[in-house]
Formats: C-alpha cells, sequence, structure tokens
C-alpha cells in the first residue's frame, strides 16, 4: 500500500503543476478579449467621423493592408502627411502632435483597441474577400466620435466558431490556430 502511495502522490503533484500553465493559458485565452473593453486612451485623437464621414473615406484607403493581409495595419506618417501637408495644423492640438512626430522622424505609438490571445491568427483579408464589411466587427467606427474607438464585438473563441457556422466556414482548430 505504501509503495501505491507515492506513486499516487507523485501523480497528483504532476496533475497540478502540469494543470497550472494550462489553467493560466486558458484564463488568458478568455479573459484577454472581454465583450466590452473601455476605451483606450491613444496619442492622437484620430477623428475618423472626419475622415470616414467627412471625407467619404473607406476604411481601406488608410488601412490598407486589410484586403490583402492578415493585419489591417496602420498607416505610416508619410502616408497621412500626402494630405496633411497642405491642410492647416497649427492651433490644432493633434494635428500639431502628427506633424511634430512626423518631422522629428518619430513613429506615434498607437494602443491596440482589438485584443486577440497571441496564439489566434485573424486573417483581415479572409473576411473582406469573402464579403464582411468591416463594421460587421469592428462596429461603425465613422461615427464614432470621442473618448474613441472602441470594441463593440465579443471577440472570444465562441464568437468566432457562432460566425464561421452561419457563414458556413470552416471551423477546425487549424483555421485559426497556429
Amino acid at each position: 500500500m505504501q509503495r501505491y502511495f507515492r506513486l499516487v502522490l507523485f501523480a497528483a503533484v504532476m496533475l497540478v503543476v502540469l494543470a497550472i500553465p494550462v489553467a493560466a493559458v486558458l484564463a488568458r485565452s478568455y479573459f484577454l478579449a472581454p465583450t466590452a473593453q473601455p476605451v483606450k486612451a491613444q496619442p492622437i485623437q484620430f477623428p475618423h467621423q472626419v475622415h470616414v464621414q467627412g471625407m467619404g473615406l473607406d476604411c481601406t484607403f488608410c488601412h490598407r493592408g486589410a484586403t490583402t493581409s492578415a493585419q489591417a495595419t496602420i498607416p505610416a506618417l508619410e502616408f497621412c502627411m500626402n494630405c496633411h501637408k497642405i491642410i492647416p495644423w497649427e492651433g490644432r492640438p493633434d494635428l500639431e502632435r502628427l506633424v511634430q512626430a512626423f518631422q522629428s522622424g518619430q513613429t506615434i505609438q498607437w494602443n491596440k483597441v482589438h485584443q486577440l490571445p497571441d496564439h489566434v491568427h485573424f486573417v483581415h483579408a479572409v473576411h473582406l474577400n469573402f464579403g464582411f464589411q468591416c463594421a460587421d466587427c469592428h462596429g461603425d467606427v465613422g461615427s464614432m466620435g470621442k473618448p474613441g474607438v472602441k470594441q463593440v464585438r465579443d471577440l472570444r473563441m465562441g464568437d468566432c466558431l457562432t460566425c464561421h457556422q452561419q457563414n458556413g466556414a470552416r471551423t477546425d482548430c487549424s483555421v485559426c490556430h497556429y
């Protein structure tokens, strides 16, 4: 009996030791992408309303990577300055920060709004080429004024699986997990 006690004790300890990292990964995966997150402060209060509603720009005009790659990409300051070099920026604090960053060769450190766990691979191009609109997942960003863009959709695994099932997409693990 005592001989098996050591074996059972060893097995129990190993199970606990191995269960801790598994539980941590599962908890991080679930809680990292909650349904509602507070709006994250950005270094520049980017006016999506002005660009989308006022000027009629499509999301992919600035986020060009969305149609061809996994990431939607945030445009480089040089891209922004194609227009903003001729738009008066004096006395407009956010534009002044944009121009000053460009002139000094600095980058703007934007805070990521839509969070997915590291082990999830989401490809924007696949979804857009299938016919989804940016607003299907991101909400009506063009009408989000101050305080800024927020996550409007539950981006946990259940939400993605439901969408895939409703649209006839593959649901095997390798579609999203690498």
